[in-house]
């Protein structure tokens, strides 16, 4: 195991300060988790921290830690996930790899103590006890009610895929060496007590996993226990390590990540080339040809005056214009993300009530899980493809299969995967705007030529789910 730091008490200055604050205000009575809104549950994940407080001063900026000493929430965060469920839930048929992972940090590196197929409890409860294993349980939303609330209203209020991960690590012992992530991280403890040590990122908002050394990451910037009920942020590209102190049976807790590939960088890739495909469309400059002999060459550097004249051109473009469109981040944020969590209210997610009329009222229910994209016609196979709009919405989405990465892959070559949503003439538009901006709209209003264009979209969004007639 990787030796530990200076002693506990030995608490970064800025640090101290913040923990300090946080434990003030705690003591305030922190409220359990708010379902009202999306905005609602974030407050409650991060109180007493404001919410505008926390994107101004630690958002991809630098670590908060938020210590309670309430025993509601405790008993709360504990509800989340414990020891005692991997029982049961190794009766539903886990497999190593895929649902859990068994490892241990060895000498600075991770090792994996996996089986082979299924998971037997008995196995997992021995290595557990016998070789000081943590076990990591993967995306417990899809099992865990309570997290699939959580996760799919931080969906909603981050726009952004929402994954988590249970570690739970035996005294005397540390699961993950130092590393850091490329993800934004927020830790629950639920069980027990952790030991942390967070140092200065190598890499500032890192995009990708990386295990970092002993002697390169250098002393401590920050360091502390963890205890039920307190909470942990810290931006992706922050090394950390933590361990289980001696004397505390085990530590429990969730690791909840967001903000994977969701970068300027990435929505440049995304938008960038529909906005060169329509520029193009417009302005010759565009479409003249590229010198001859210009892939053949090794070196390009003549080209990039050129280049930067025509990224000039489209920047210019796109400051007039104000069009930019992302297709593929949204359908792939859409089609991955969990389904709305109704509880015992799931018959909304079947169509019922009153057909929508022409004379009828309608709202949009589950804004923020559709969104309306324009795209090429995805069914005209033809060289000329028309612009069509698309929407597209998590309605019906499988809990089951949420952040599990190759297995989604998979179901999607079987062709079990799909993206749920309806498909309109460009013309449809102003009216999926129009109904998308406004609390309540009649149908007879909607930006359509004709009274049947408007029931028929009225009825295909009913149909989804997506409206419902007042």
């Amino acid at each position: 195991m990787p030796k530990k730091g200076g002693k506990h008490t030995e608490v970064g200055k800025e640090m101290q300060a913040q923990c300090k604050r946080a434990k003030v205000e705690a003591a305030c009575s922190p409220s359990l988790m708010s379902y009202e809104s999306p905005e609602s549950l974030f407050g409650s994940l991060i109180s007493p921290i404001k919410e505008e407080m926390f994107f101004r001063e630690y958002w991809e900026q630098k670590p908060l830690l938020v210590q309670r000493n309430d025993p509601l929430l405790a008993a709360y965060y504990q509800s989340l996930f414990q020891f005692s469920d991997l029982k049961e839930l190794c009766c539903q048929g886990l497999y190593y790899g895929r649902d859990v992972n068994i490892c241990r940090c060895v000498n600075g590196k991770k090792k994996v103590l996996n089986k082979e197929g299924k998971v037997s409890y008995m196995q997992l409860k021995k290595d557990f006890d016998q070789k000081k294993a943590t076990v990591q349980f993967h995306q417990p939303q899809r099992f865990k009610e309570e997290l699939w609330k959580i996760q799919e209203k931080l969906e909603c209020y981050f726009g952004s895929l929402v994954g988590s991960n249970v570690y739970i690590t035996p005294q005397g012992s540390q699961g993950l060496p130092p590393h850091y992530d490329d993800v934004e991280v927020f830790i629950l403890q639920l069980e027990g007590e952790k030991h942390w040590r967070l140092y200065k990122p190598t890499v500032h908002l890192a995009r990708e996993y990386n295990v970092e050394s002993e002697d390169r990451i250098g002393s401590p910037t920050h360091e502390f226990i963890l205890k039920p009920g307190d909470l942990l942020y810290f931006p992706r590209g922050t090394v950390h390590q933590a361990d289980t102190p001696l004397g505390i049976s085990r530590s429990t807790h969730v690791t909840i990540s967001t903000y994977q590939n969701n970068s300027w960088g990435d929505f440049l890739l995304d938008a960038i080339p529909g906005l060169v495909f329509d520029t193009a469309k417009e302005d010759v400059v565009l479409r003249t040809s590229i010198p001859r002999q210009l892939l053949m060459q090794v070196d390009i550097a003549d080209s990039t005056k050129k280049l930067s004249s025509i990224l000039r051109m489209l920047a210019d473009r796109l400051e007039n214009t104000r069009e930019l469109r992302s297709s593929d981040m949204k359908k792939d944020f859409i089609m991955n993300r969990l389904p709305p969590c109704l509880g015992n209210d799931s018959n909304s997610l079947t169509p019922g009530g009153k057909l929508p009329k022409l004379d009828s009222k309608i709202r949009l229910q589950f804004r923020d899980h559709a969104i309306i994209t324009v795209e090429p016609d995805q069914e005209n196979a033809d060289e000329i493809r028309k612009e069509m709009v698309y929407v597209y919405h998590s309605l019906k989405n499988r809990r089951e299969t949420h952040m599990m990465g190759a297995e989604d892959d998979a179901a999607s070559e079987e062709g079990t995967s799909q993206t749920h949503g309806l498909r309109f003439p460009l013309s449809y538009l102003d009216a999926l705007k129009q109904i998308w901006s406004n609390t309540i709209v009649c149908v007879k209003e909607l930006h359509l030529i004709s009274d049947e264009e408007k029931e028929n979209l009225a009825l295909a969004l009913w149909t989804e789910c997506l409206i419902e007639v007042i």
